[in-house]
């Protein structure tokens, strides 16, 4: 759906000239999927792969963790439109065998749910229209990588 691949990312403290409508999303420490569940009556996950995988240089990079990982793409949809993609790096590791069997379930909605996980600071980007952040969560001494991409139905 987007091209993860070859995007700049700067952290969020750094960023200007962001549209506060955009902003709203970006800068949020709750669950995204409790604030969409809270904008929309229906809201759903559509698991597009989950498949064993490497991550690109920029994502390995980030989690400093060159073994293996599972990509997991999804579409989170409210009102049945596709309002954000998201794109997770999960390493394979003790710490992640339970959230590597969570199927159509939210990933956010376990990782915000789980007080054992902490979560990093915010990187921001953006490609047209399409806006995106970034965040690190350690699980154990695992780190995994969340990225989620605002489509423009969602704040325009």
């Amino acid at each position: 759906m987007i091209n993860t691949q070859d995007l700049t990312w700067i952290d969020l403290s750094d960023a200007s000239n962001v549209p506060e409508a955009v902003l709203v999303w970006l800068d949020d420490d709750q669950s995204l999927t409790a604030k969409l569940k809270q904008k929309f009556n229906d809201f759903a996950v559509n698991v597009l792969s989950q498949t064993q995988i490497n991550p690109h240089a920029n994502e390995s990079d980030v989690l400093n963790f060159s073994g293996q990982s599972v990509i997991r793409e999804v579409e989170l949809l409210g009102n049945q439109q596709v309002m954000v993609f998201a794109r997770s790096v999960i390493p394979v590791t003790d710490d992640t065998v339970d959230l590597l069997a969570i199927g159509s379930k939210p990933l956010g909605e376990i990782l915000f749910n789980n007080a054992d996980v902490h979560r990093g600071e915010l990187q921001i980007t953006h490609t047209g229209s399409i806006w995106g952040r970034r965040s690190v969560f350690t699980i154990g001494t695992t780190k995994l990588l969340v990225s989620e991409f605002f489509l423009e139905c969602l704040y325009a």
